[in-house]
């Protein structure tokens, strides 16, 4: 049976410190493999680099790269993580100063199909400011997205992703939170009424 592009989840509100889970593991993983066959499917691209956004966004872009290259060992798949802290619209607003993440980009970006990869999609900018940030690495061919989590009702922006784990409707005041493990196996996704410290 072949899985929709997304699938849409409607979410209750919820009473305060309750905590909704909208991926367990076992979902997870099937979430991934469904994301990575997608990225596969054409076959005249040889080359995939993905590129996930600091710092949760690199974690899934690796998870997806370990999928990538046991699905298919001819094609060309690369993975790097890129740090947006100071291409943000807001970092001058910040009331402390901000720490960037490293950035890890050991390929060319040049002529090349680059998937920008992150763990929930709310407002757009995160995303603007990955675009201008990847610029500085070379003029790629195409440019998509995937992410885990699109919060489709809260955009600021004209971005929409090409690869969805999982759509999530939900108010303005939930949070939703991944979490993820350290061999891969026990990650999941919860929705909270309160943002987590």
């Amino acid at each position: 049976m072949c899985l929709p592009f997304f699938v849409p989840f409607f979410v209750p509100y919820l009473r305060p410190m309750d905590r909704q889970f909208l991926i367990d593991p076992p979902l997870f993983e099937r979430i991934l493999d469904r994301l990575a066959h997608q990225l596969l499917e054409d076959e005249n691209d040889e080359h995939i680099a993905l590129v996930g956004i600091q710092p949760r966004g690199g974690v899934l872009a690796e998870r997806i790269f370990k999928r990538l290259e046991h699905l298919d060992s001819s094609r060309r798949v690369e993975w790097g993580a890129l740090d947006v802290t100071f291409h943000r619209d807001d970092f001058r607003r910040k009331e402390h100063p901000l720490a960037p993440n490293a950035n890890y980009m050991p390929f060319l970006v040049e002529d090349s199909r680059v998937v920008l990869v992150d763990d929930v999609l709310y407002t757009g900018r995160t995303v603007r400011a990955a675009m201008e940030a990847l610029l500085a690495f070379g003029r790629p061919r195409s440019v998509e997205l995937l992410v885990l989590i699109d919060r489709r009702f809260h955009r600021q922006l004209p971005i929409e992703p090409q690869f969805v784990g999982l759509t999530v409707d939900s108010i303005d005041a939930q949070f939703v939170r991944v979490h993820w493990s350290d061999d891969g196996r026990g990650d999941f996704v919860e929705l909270l009424n309160e943002k987590p410290q």
